[in-house]
Parts: C-alpha cells; structure tokens; sequence
C-alpha cells in the first residue's frame, strides 16, 4: 500500500520502521516488500528481515489475493508472532496469527463517490468483516478511532489510539534564506507563494475552492503571489486541471507533481502561507510538517484535522471561497503570520515518532499475548 513511497501510508511506514530501529535488541521486526519497492528500505536493511514479494503481485486483485494466501503461509512458516497491516485496504481474514491493523480513515463512509463503485463497496462493505477479524485496531486520531466504533461496530476495548509522529530532524524551521534560493532553482517559483501540499485529487481535497479563493485574494489585493499545488495526479484531476487553464490567474498557478519528500521542507520553509482546505481527512501529515517548518497554516478542521492542528492553524469553513479568501489576507499580515508560525512551532513538537513507536510496540505485545480479544 505504499504505492512506490507516494502516499501518506508510505510515510507512516517509513517513520515507524525508522523508529522502530532503537527496539531492535529486543525484537525482530520483518517487511515484506514487493521487488521494485525495496530501494525504498535501504535506510532498514542493517536492521530489519526483508521478504521479497515478487512484482506480479503489485496489480490490486492480485495483491488482495497474495495477502489472503501467501501472507499468512509466509507468517506462519516465518513463526511470526504478530502481524501488522498498515491499511485497512489489506486486513486479513486468516486469524491463525494474531493481526494489529492500523486504520487511517474511513473515507468512503464519509466522502460520496470518493472511490469507485468496486472500492467503496470493498470499504464499506468488506473491510468491514475484515475489520472483526484483527485482534487489535491502531487508529491514527479519536476521530478515526470514533468512526472504526460507529461504522464497523467494533469495541472501543480493541482501539487504541495513537497519534502520528513529525520527523523533526527534517523538518524544522531551518534557513528561509537559503530555502527560497532552493525552490527558485528547483522549481523555478520566482515570487512568494501560497502552498497546498496534496494529492490532485477532486473533490475530497478541494482544489476548486482554493483556486476560487486564491483568484479573489488575487483581484482584491493584486499580491504578486503565486497558488503552487505540489501532489502527483489522482482521481478526477483532470477536473482540477481545467480549472487552472480557465482561471483568469491561470500564470499565476503552478502544479508541481509529485514533490519527493526529502524536497518539502524547502517548500514549507520558502512558502509565506501553507493552505490545508482538505474535505477531510483521517489525521494531516502537512499541516504539522509545515508548522515544524516555521510556516503558518490556514486549514479547515474537517475529519480529524481540529483534532491535529487545535489552535496553532487559523480555521477556516472549506466549503467558502470567501473565508478561505480572508483568511489568507489576513494570515499574509505580519503581525498575524508571526503569532501564528510561533502557535505552529510549539504544536508541531507534541508529535514524535519515537513516542508512536512506542506505543505501537505496547499493541503488538498485547495482541501477541491474547489480549483485547
């Protein structure tokens, strides 16, 4: 479910594996990759058991069939005593070992034809069973954790939530100087800049609004910035894609694809405004990136993002272009983008990787030992 290191469950998957490092002298943490991905885990390979998945599996049915059947063989004939799915696009129907599974979000319960027909069924309807089949649930934030309970009717006992981690080594304020020099050269973004760091994904990350907010912050103000959208194409971007053609700011417009994760903290820290207006969402990596970053965040609360940013982002109803459009007027003011990158900063901190990891062990054990059942 990593999808080649270009979705928010890879970098779940990153972190952990990475924090999971300083816990090796007491277990033995194996990964199974499919072929082309384990480039990806160099940064492990002195540390973890890597078991190759051979690339025909990549494909969605057939990978679907390798988790039901070969996944189990493999952890029995491994003598695993725990398994964790990371997605629950993947959970598992075999109980022969006990399974943790972490559970982002509960999108197609809360987003009308996010997917399609095919994939909200096997959401709503499949994942569902499944979901009864784990010994124990991971759920990324109490908004997620409240879904899993009401939509899948599992028991509250069974949850546990633990908050992602931010890597601060990365991410952290650095020099903006030698930020903006960085993201001139390599994205040619020659004026200051609004950024949204998301899939280009219609409608649940709501491209449209923001682009009609940032036109009218552009016809009111006449502000030299730039609206730059940095995340690879995903379902219904062509819709995205012609509204940026159409816009009368269409020069000032800029979709840079999909931005390789050690090239975002130069964006974060370059950018004057770091805009999150996303539908919903089961927690938002980029809103505590950016805020780690020193950059401050305009963002709605949809789904578990409140929960996330509290008061260190200015909230903002994502359905209105027009308090979209004077929040950032208002958050491009000095006075009001120092308050809110110092509120950011202090936030940012409660998230660590290291405390994730350690949480996420405390399941394991349990799961392994037969509690929660």
């Amino acid at each position: 479910m990593i999808q080649r290191g270009r979705t928010g469950i890879a970098q779940y998957v990153f972190a952990l594996v990475e924090a999971l490092r300083s816990h090796t002298a007491d277990y033995q943490l194996s990964l199974f990759v499919l072929e082309e991905d384990l480039p990806l885990f160099r940064f492990a390979s002195d540390f973890v058991r890597t078991i190759t998945v051979p690339e025909r599996y990549r494909g969605a049915l057939r990978n679907l069939v390798w988790h039901q059947t070969e996944l189990p063989r493999l952890s029995r004939e491994l003598s695993l005593d725990v398994l964790h799915l990371p997605s629950y696009r993947r959970l598992v129907w075999s109980q022969s070992i006990p399974s943790v599974a972490t559970i982002h979000d509960l999108a197609p319960f809360r987003i009308k034809g996010k997917y399609d027909w095919k994939r909200m069924f096997y959401g709503r309807v499949v994942v569902k069973q499944l979901a009864h089949r784990q010994k124990k649930i991971i759920a990324i934030s109490r908004f997620t954790a409240e879904d899993v309970h009401h939509f899948f009717g599992i028991p509250r006992s069974r949850i546990t939530v633990i908050h992602n981690g931010i890597d601060h080594k990365r991410f952290s304020p650095g020099d903006r100087s030698s930020a903006l020099q960085t993201v001139k050269h390599r994205h040619q973004l020659n004026h200051p800049f609004l950024l949204y760091t998301a899939r280009i994904e219609h409608p649940a990350k709501n491209h449209l609004r923001l682009l009609r907010a940032f036109e009218e912050f552009k016809r009111v103000t006449g502000k030299p910035h730039e609206l730059v959208f940095a995340g690879a194409e995903w379902h219904g971007s062509e819709v995205v894609s012609r509204a940026v053609e159409a816009s009368p700011y269409s020069n000032s417009v800029r979709c840079l694809g999909f931005v390789p994760d050690p090239h975002l903290p130069d964006l974060y820290r370059a950018a004057d405004l770091f805009v999150f207006p996303s539908l919903f969402e089961g927690f938002g990596f980029p809103p505590l990136e950016a805020m780690a970053c020193g950059c401050p965040v305009l963002s709605s609360d949809r789904g578990a993002l409140g929960e996330v940013v509290a008061d260190a982002a200015r909230i903002v109803d994502p359905e209105s272009t027009e308090e979209i459009a004077d929040g950032i007027r208002e958050m491009l003011e000095p006075v009001s983008r120092n308050e809110w990158i110092h509120r950011g900063l202090i936030r940012s901190k409660t998230f660590d990787w290291s405390l994730n990891a350690e949480a996420t062990l405390r399941v394991y054990q349990a799961a392994a030992g037969g509690a929660g059942s």
